[in-house]
């Protein structure tokens, strides 16, 4: 009978899967998340793809990951070091480390742990020992030999059986943090609801590692993270993407309009495409185009047609993309236009994450040719700023350029499923057709948004194109005519600060350090600054969301800090930005451009050495 295990109850933790890319790491750190999202923790996810689709069996390069962070308190990222490493393989040992907290938890397969294997790796002996990870809890379990054990009478080919082993190690887990196994059960059962054989398979398998796990004494004692205190409601755990097609489908139900996306599938844009194309039901229409300039021009002609019209993609279509968005411009159509940033030039780092997209976004365009432009921050509140890009774009008829990146796109953590009667109105500027003579570039006095007029609508026939026009909608070449309407749309865009809420600093108004930052670094920057308040350091934060127009206090709150620390993972292009639009003040930058957001450790070591720089 095994020896009952202390439990012990931690305030957080963070776990690391890692293993070749058809190990099964991603669903593994998927099902573990979901599990303690249902249990009641806070959480963040960061899951890490290789860039290849096809990378090298064994290598560092075919290393794929998934790291969860879970607590009792607020969590706003996936973590810097992990508590407990599972590696599938010698390279997964290779590949995470330096990630590994002094004394963590590795559990690792020594039946992949092969000489062939290990030299793939770039190892000339065991891992373990050329890392120096002999002070650590490690665990060499016999995965593969017990997987084969265990449905060694289920009549699977051998392929089919070792593609089991992370349930294996999923058990291992679960046991470890005394999780339930029920939640990943109903799910075979769901998945495999045509095989019922291999639901049984994945079941035997996870139970054997849970089992496993509670008889060796060297994954003693348990450890417990109890539910974090968080409002009550109906939540689900969500990633960027999904969260970001749900926001446009609340908008079109809002403004009582249908939705159309045209995009051509691109990494890490794809799953938004995936989650609308899914939702007829919903009375969402999806087209998978033949290239980035078709998805966009089907979404203008959408959303001339009178639809919430929205194309995704990401850097490199969206430079694709720049032609048809200044014909939005200059027909003042509305259409939202996602960027999942990833790292670049070029087909870059297709996987990994950046921000270095922004002047693109902000200027990537012929001509005066302004647009509104949102950055989301946390992969739930992607479907707040889908919304509101909505909102924007259909009010003031303009094109809206809206900002993630393959951090949030593929992160996850719960989300509060809101009530539609709580989201704004919105209130798309439809032409009267009682209106006549009809002008289709009059304005409206506050928002300078013109009226949209649904082709076919009698009385509102006008032209529509890319050559400059007057408010009659003819085309125009007459010089004053081209400077008034290039004000107007330039106008245009900047009243829309009259509706983006001021910036409000978390911690105090004043101080020695303002930590700015901008889209999705803000988990590490609030976790950092949140610590730096704790040791007692002046050090305050303000994430920006609203990128043009700015908000409008901007100056006011900057002027309060004796420093202003611009934190972004590019080189320096809102810094840059900021220098334009208030260069009264000095900015300070942190810059990263290695695929990887921020760690907490990058933001803390730049602010303690501001503040000791008297």
């Amino acid at each position: 009978m095994a020896k009952k295990s202390e439990v012990i109850e931690r305030e957080e933790v963070v776990i690391r899967f890692s293993g070749d890319s058809g190990d099964g790491m991603q669903l593994t750190g998927t099902l573990f998340s979901d599990t303690a999202a249902l249990f009641g923790n806070d959480l963040s996810t960061f899951p890490d793809y290789p860039a290849e689709i096809r990378a090298p069996q064994g290598t560092v390069g075919g290393v794929s990951g998934f790291q969860v962070h879970l607590g009792h308190s607020e969590i706003n990222t996936p973590g810097d070091f992990s508590d407990v490493l599972v590696a599938m393989n010698p390279a997964a040992i290779k590949a995470n480390a330096k990630w590994i907290k002094p004394g963590g938890t590795i559990i690792y397969d020594e039946g992949n742990f092969t000489e062939k294997n290990i030299e793939k790796a770039g190892y000339e002996s065991h891992p373990i020992i050329e890392e120096k990870l002999d002070s650590y809890n490690i665990i060499a379990a016999p995965i593969s030999a017990m997987v084969k054990e265990a449905l060694k009478d289920y009549g699977l080919d051998p392929k089919s059986v070792l593609r089991t082993r992370n349930m294996f190690a999923l058990g291992m887990v679960y046991w470890l943090f005394d999780r339930k196994l029920d939640y990943t059960e109903k799910y075979f059962d769901k998945k495999f609801h045509n095989k019922p054989g291999m639901a049984d398979a994945n079941k035997v398998v996870l139970r054997a590692g849970y089992y496993y796990a509670e008889t060796i004494e060297a994954l003693r004692p348990v450890y417990k993270i109890l539910p974090a205190p968080i409002a009550k409601g109906t939540y689900r755990n969500i990633n960027g993407n999904s969260a970001t097609a749900w926001g446009f489908l609340a908008a079109a139900e809002k403004a009582g309009i249908k939705l159309f996306i045209g995009s051509y599938p691109i990494t890490p844009a794809t799953g938004i495409l995936e989650e609308l194309a899914a939702r007829k039901d919903l009375g969402a229409i999806s087209f998978q185009a033949e290239d980035e300039i078709a998805g966009i021009c089907t979404a203008l002609g959408s959303s001339f047609a009178g639809r919430l019209a929205i194309t995704s993609t990401s850097g490199p279509g969206l430079a694709l993309k720049s032609e048809a968005i200044g014909l939005a411009v200059m027909a003042e159509l509305p259409i939202v236009i996602v960027n999942v940033q990833r790292g670049g030039p070029s087909t870059g780092l297709p996987t990994k994450t950046e921000q270095a997209d922004l002047m693109q976004a902000l200027y990537g365009r012929n001509g005066e040719c302004p647009v509104v432009v949102i950055a989301s921050s946390t992969p739930s509140d992607c479907f707040r700023f889908a919304y509101e890009a909505a909102r924007i774009a259909l009010e003031h008829m303009t094109p809206v350029l809206l900002l993630s990146d393959s951090y949030l796109a593929n992160g996850t953590e719960p989300w509060r499923i809101p009530e539609m009667k709580d989201l704004p109105e919105i209130n798309p500027p439809f032409a009267d057709k009682n209106e006549i003579p009809f002008l289709p570039y009059k304005r409206d006095n506050v928002n300078l948004a013109r009226s949209w007029a649904v082709p076919g609508t009698p009385g509102l026939e006008h032209r529509i194109g890319g050559l400059e026009k007057t408010v009659k909608g003819t085309v125009s070449y007459v010089p004053e005519n081209h400077e008034l309407m290039v004000n107007l749309r330039a106008e245009k865009i900047e009243r829309v600060v009259n509706e983006i809420p001021d910036l409000v600093p978390y911690g105090a108004t004043s101080g020695d350090v303002l930590v700015v930052g901008w889209g999705g670094s803000y988990g590490y920057l609030i976790t950092a600054v949140r610590e730096l308040q704790a040791e007692g350091h002046k050090v305050s934060l303000v994430n920006f969301n609203y990128i043009n127009p700015l908000p409008k206090n901007v100056r006011d709150v900057f002027g309060k800090y004796k420093k202003i620390l611009v934190c972004e993972l590019n080189l320096g292009q809102f810094a840059d930005y900021l220098r334009i639009k208030h260069q009264e003040f000095t900015y300070e930058q942190l810059n990263k451009v290695q695929g990887l957001p921020f760690t907490i450790n990058d933001i803390k070591e730049k602010c303690i050495k501001m503040l000791e720089d008297k």
